[in-house]
């Protein structure tokens, strides 16, 4: 199994970056570790902390449209270059975390993506040069407040409702170019999206090299890549796990806004 690095809070309310042993254990680190990290002789012991979102970015950038079977199931041409929109860092949320429906909604989708975690300061590089300022991997839930998304002709309320992008539930380093993504929805055997990261219209490389051609990536920014045919309405209530093989499952569930 991959090494899978989290960020957790203790029950005395410490944050730590570590590294997650196969026993649920965390070994500390004393960095995140794309800023050069390395492993302390402190433990934290399984069952005294909770997992958190697996980094605090600066921003996230999430690109639309980026697989053919997405555009087309939402009526809309593929891009001819990528498609970016900003979602606010409050939208981030962990492992098992809430999402809340806005009160201001009757139609919020899931979108299962792949993350990338920004592991250098990014400026201007090539496709080639991309492969080495991302970090590592995680999943994410671009969640999506469908009818407001359509009424507002742009996407920032749509997309940015606070708890509107689960991330984590860690990272890993390494990836397999064909590794499958898959959402479910509460106990449904059957997935809702199914797709290969192959599948994209413009891969991860091409993605991070375009987008350092607009702004600065910084490290520890995410970078969510788009998501395959499938969307779906969600309900208070559901749960929704999207799982990319070699890194995990990300599990969330749907909860009335608070009166």
């Amino acid at each position: 199994m991959a090494q899978r690095y989290v960020r957790i809070q203790t029950r005395q309310g410490q944050v730590y970056y570590g590294v997650l042993c196969l026993n649920r254990e965390v070994k500390v680190l004393d960095a995140p570790a794309w800023l050069g990290g390395q492993v302390t002789e402190m433990t934290i012991e399984p069952d005294s902390y909770k997992i958190l979102p697996p980094c605090a970015p600066s921003k996230v950038i999430a690109v639309g449209r980026n697989f053919v079977g997405h555009a087309s199931e939402l009526g809309n041409e593929v891009p001819t270059e990528p498609l970016l929109f900003l979602k606010p860092s409050t939208t981030i949320i962990a492992h098992e975390e809430n999402i809340v429906y806005p009160s201001q909604s009757n139609w919020v989708d899931f979108e299962g993506e792949l993350a990338l975690i920004i592991g250098d300061r990014t400026f201007h590089c090539t496709p080639e040069e991309a492969h080495t300022k991302i970090w590592g991997y995680t999943i994410a839930n671009d969640v999506t407040a469908r009818d407001l998304q359509k009424k507002d002709g742009q996407w920032t309320r749509a997309k940015g409702f606070d708890t509107f992008c689960p991330l984590g539930p860690w990272i890993v380093r390494e990836l397999s170019p064909e590794a499958k993504l898959q959402t479910y929805i509460n106990d449904a055997l059957e997935p809702h999206q199914s797709a290969s990261v192959l599948d994209m219209v413009f891969s991860v490389t091409e993605l991070v090299s375009y987008i350092s051609h607009v702004m600065t990536l910084l490290p520890g920014d995410v970078v969510l890549t788009g998501t395959p045919s499938g969307v779906g309405k969600v309900n208070i209530g559901d749960r929704i796990r999207i799982a990319i093989e070699g890194i995990g499952e990300l599990e969330n569930t749907v909860v009335a806004p608070k009166q």
